[in-house]
């Protein structure tokens, strides 16, 4: 979810259809990562009835931490299947989310 969350803030429902999963689960989520100081949420310009979710200084401190990390899980299973069949379900996860 926190690849998501733009400078300018996200609702919970544009967070939910990025990820895809549904919008409830993306609430918990979120209720989750601001108890936990990683997002904060505030008002939304735009519509006095939402809110928008907005990264922390913590947050935005995950991004190099969590992008070293999937590349060592990418790593380990490369050593299992092979680079060239990694990158195989990597294509067709993409094909999957929609993402190409």
């Amino acid at each position: 979810m926190i690849p998501f969350v733009p400078a300018e803030g996200i609702q919970i429902g544009q967070l939910a259809k990025l990820a895809k999963v549904r919008k409830q689960t993306m609430a918990q989520s979120v209720e989750q990562l601001v108890a936990s100081g990683y997002v904060r949420r505030g008002p939304d310009p735009s519509d006095r009835r939402a809110s928008l979710i907005f990264l922390t200084e913590a947050g935005r401190a995950l991004g190099p931490t969590s992008l070293v990390a999937g590349r060592k899980v990418e790593e380990g299973w490369a050593e299992v299947v092979g680079t060239e069949e990694l990158e195989q379900v990597r294509r067709a996860l993409i094909r999957l989310l929609g993402l190409t």
